[in-house]
């Protein structure tokens, strides 16, 4: 019979684990729990990494590790440090045992992998470590020397590395806050900068452990996770060609269930649901003799040989969460986050120390988010709010909100079938493409567009729903479908600072006429490939494929494909859109600036059946289950089914407000 075993910090591990005899840690119950039993964690501190030794059997028998009701439960990968002696110029040091921290160091692990730019692991230079220190809870960053440590200036800017721009830092002072680590043979000695802080009198933690709950092995399957704080692991960086570690996450399985957290201050990544270490890790760095480009593209054969399919991994559950304060990502993942759900999260302030710096950071990085949902969840204040890259098919990005990012959404070398609908998309780069096949309806943009080709990177497509590949092929861009959206003002000169450039990117436009020039049939393109004289190969290779556009409205500057069918142009020149937090600093305000009271027109409903099948997939816009996808739920929610609505992200008129609680 299932049963409940509980948890508290008043217990013993000795205890049989019930209400009136709890254990004493999270872990004792994960070595017992069984498929069916519930943990009930009861209020306090827990600090250790929670590694499940069994898993569930289904969706219907599952293992579930919870906080009590009304009960307040963290679980730490830090220790408290308490003794700090005073050196001079405010720097403290102490000294700590490296018994503290076991076989792992993170103050000797440097944070290194496949894709990492600054610091560069190729050249001499001051390094970055996993190590963290935390004043009262808040993360200090790591000094280059201990020298640096000693009457700190504070810094008012910083080089964004994602594009090269200064950024204005909104608590300079904190910037003055730093430290030092050394390791020897017995003992790890950390200096301080805490400001005018006493160490003595504040609450000083230091990251000891890689992940706080995760299992060592994998297939450990079918675990929910519910309503803890989880915070400060040391956390390695998460390229797609290792392991992705994280502080939490299922390590290689099926069926996780990880809701209403609050997980914050991963050294890199929070939510893991990524790559496994026998597909490769680090191998381009390690070796040097292939580029990363190579390894991941075999990484996705090295995965089908041990069991890559929909019914050993993914389908998991990512919902409810608050996710914040991390140095990679709030959400991590490839392969293994295959035919999962991605819903009503809150990721906030992901890569904003600037710490560190590398191609793999985001608010949401995936590859290959095969049959994923990524929706109604509030993205802001990261250096990029949603990346996905490679293989992104059957992934359907809906009811988003997305704003005060670099930028909010970038799809990279992938074939589609994808689906973009009913988000906004407010910061001053909207999206950006190196793809096709997407899908893109009833959004809200407020940013630019900017859609380029690559043609020198081949990517895996796979059969429709599933992780079997089908072929592959570059991206000459175009072959994506803009219907029914709104696009709204712009602000060109935010958006040359987000793309790191002083001048206007020729593939970069407010509107959807970045795509002029494309055909806008399959009949028209093969019309001029037989035209051509060039060889079978050679008269495919760059040329653009067609676009599907109509109607669209575009309200204050930005412009329309130029064959785009139904457009509707509204002359409002100062019409802006943002996007603010509310009082609470959780929920999002849509501001209309001089754009309240458009006339939107209404347009004719648009499902998945009514659009062309992506170009080298050859699939189709559909749910996961093959039926045609609809786009009828607006971003709050509501559902309309008529035949018309208006043209945007809502579902009924909401335009002569001037302000709107959109999550």
């Amino acid at each position: 019979m299932p049963r409940t075993i509980h948890v508290a910090i008043t217990g013993n591990d000795e205890a049989t684990g019930e209400q009136k005899a709890p254990l004493r840690t999270i872990n004792a119950a994960a070595n017992i729990a069984r498929p069916g039993d519930t943990v009930i964690v009861h209020e306090g501190e827990y600090r250790e990494w929670v590694q499940p030794r069994f898993g569930g059997l289904s969706d219907n028998r599952r293992i579930t590790y919870c906080a009590a009701p009304d009960e307040h439960v963290v679980i730490k990968g830090s220790e408290v440090v308490s003794e700090w002696e005073s050196t001079s110029d405010n720097v403290w040091k102490a000294v700590v045992p490296n018994c503290v921290f076991g076989i792992f160091n993170p103050f000797a692990e440097e944070l290194s992998g496949d894709w990492v730019v600054r610091p560069n692991p190729r050249v001499e230079g001051p390094r970055r470590h996993l190590g963290a220190v935390y004043l009262n809870g808040r993360s200090l960053l790591e000094a280059d020397s201990l020298e640096d440590l000693s009457n700190p200036s504070a810094t008012e800017t910083m080089i964004d590395d994602w594009t090269g721009q200064e950024v204005t830092i909104a608590d300079p002072e904190w910037t003055k806050r730093r430290w030092f680590a050394e390791v020897g043979p017995e003992n790890t000695c950390i200096w301080a900068n805490f400001g005018n802080q006493d160490p003595r009198e504040e609450l000083i933690e230091i990251n000891v452990r890689p992940s706080v709950f995760m299992p060592a092995e994998h297939h450990i399957d079918y675990i929910t996770v519910r309503g803890f704080e989880l915070a400060q692991a040391a956390t390695q960086w998460a390229p797609p060609t290792a392991c992705q570690g994280g502080l939490i996450g299922p390590n290689w399985a099926k069926g996780w269930i990880i809701e209403n957290n609050r997980i914050h201050d991963a050294k890199c990544s929070a939510v893991s649901l990524g790559k496994e270490k026998s597909t490769g890790h680090n191998y381009a760095t390690e070796r040097q003799d292939k580029p990363g480009y190579q390894y991941q593209l075999e990484s996705v054969f090295h995965a089908r040989q041990i069991g890559w399919d929909k019914e050993h991994i993914g389908s998991h559950i990512v919902r409810g969460n608050e996710i914040y304060s991390c140095g990679q990502t709030g959400i991590v993942g490839h392969l293994g986050c295959v035919f999962s759900t991605i819903e009503d999260n809150h990721i906030h302030d992901i890569a904003t120390d600037r710490e560190f710096f590398g191609h793999e950071i985001a608010g949401i990085k995936l590859h290959a988010a095969i049959d994923v949902k990524i929706r109604h969840n509030h993205i802001h204040d990261c250096s990029l709010g949603i990346w996905l890259d490679w293989e992104t098919q059957g992934t359907r990005i809906s009811r988003n909100v997305m704003h005060s990012n670099c930028r909010d959404l970038f799809v990279e070398v992938s074939h589609g079938p994808y689906m973009v609908d009913n988000n906004v998309l407010a910061s001053p780069v909207s999206f950006e493409s190196v793809s096709q096949g997407g899908a893109f309806l009833h959004n809200l943009i407020g940013g630019t567009i900017r859609v380029s080709q690559e043609l020198t990177r081949s990517t895996p497509y796979h059969v429709a729903h599933s992780t079997q590949v089908a072929g592959y092929g570059t991206f000459c861009c175009g072959d994506d479908r803009w219907m029914n959206n709104v696009f709204v003002g712009g602000d060109r000169d935010a958006a040359y600072s987000a793309h790191g450039i002083g001048d206007f990117l020729p593939d970069t436009t407010l509107g959807t006429s970045v795509y002029d020039g494309c055909d806008t049939s399959i009949g028209e393109l093969i019309k001029e490939l037989d035209e051509s004289s060039e060889g079978d190969h050679e008269r495919y290779f760059g040329r653009r494929l067609p676009a599907y556009i109509h109607s669209n409205t575009y309200v204050g500057g930005p412009t329309p494909f130029k064959r785009e069918e139904d457009p509707t142009v509204i002359d409002r020149e100062s019409a802006k859109i943002s996007v603010a937090l509310d009082e609470d600093q959780r929920g999002a305000i849509l501001h209309l600036k001089e754009a309240a009271a458009l006339d939107i027109p209404e347009v004719n409903r648009v499902t998945g059946a009514d659009l062309p099948p992506a170009y080298f997939p050859d699939a189709h816009y559909e749910n996961a289950d093959g039926t045609p996808a609809t786009f009828d739920t607006d971003v709050l929610g509501n559902i309309n089914e008529a035949d018309k609505r208006q043209a945007g992200p809502f579902a009924t008129n909401l335009w002569n407000q001037e302000t709107i609680k959109i999550w």
